[in-house]
């Protein structure tokens, strides 16, 4: 049984990886695990475009959120849900990130109840808006990127080009240094 459950594992991984190339050639964005990766980054020449993201502001019922609220802003995009433990411990450093000027923007996954997740905001004292996706609908724009891996974070430079991808939990420090040498490219 064993066996059966290191061949599915090694199955399993092998699935996320293609090739060596972390994206496909064009103008849009679209995700490959380069060999299963977790912390991705991309140099100017091979950013892609992501996908304009909006859907419901998770606080503000009726008022809709999109990345292109932040134009020419560096923008860590951090996706959560308040029912994934590690991501309890990750809000504090993306409120923490935010408090140090870097523009954080949270979308709320697989939340059915938006009053819970509402909660978890206020109880953390979260001031980052985050898009309410409890579907993954808004998700579906990343192509290829894995729905499944929650809390991830996608780092966007000024012109919302995607410039890393961390397939793990963070911490402000992982992300502060990104942000500001995206931040200081001219």
């Amino acid at each position: 049984m064993r066996l059966f459950w290191a061949v599915a594992a090694v199955l399993a991984l092998a699935g996320c990886s293609a090739g060596k190339d972390a994206v496909v050639q064009g103008s849009s964005f679209s995700f490959v695990s380069p060999g299963g990766k977790v912390d991705i980054t991309y140099d100017v020449a091979q950013r892609q475009t992501a996908p304009v993201l909006a859907g419901d502001d998770l606080m503000n019922e009726g008022k809709q959120l999109s990345l292109a609220d932040f134009p020419g802003e560096v923008v860590v995009l951090n996706l959560w849900g308040q029912w994934c433990g590690p991501c309890r411990t990750e809000a504090p450093e993306m409120e923490s990130l935010a408090k140090q000027g870097v523009q954080v923007v949270g979308i709320d996954v697989r939340d059915p109840a938006r009053e819970v997740a509402q909660d978890f905001v206020r109880d953390r004292k979260l001031t980052y808006p985050s898009i309410y996706d409890p579907d993954g609908r808004v998700l579906l724009k990343l192509s290829g990127y894995p729905r499944n891996i929650i809390p991830s974070t996608i780092v966007l430079d000024k012109q919302h080009r995607v410039a890393a991808v961390f397939l793990r939990p963070v911490l402000a420090q992982d992300l502060l240094p990104v942000a500001q040498r995206l931040t200081a490219e001219t």
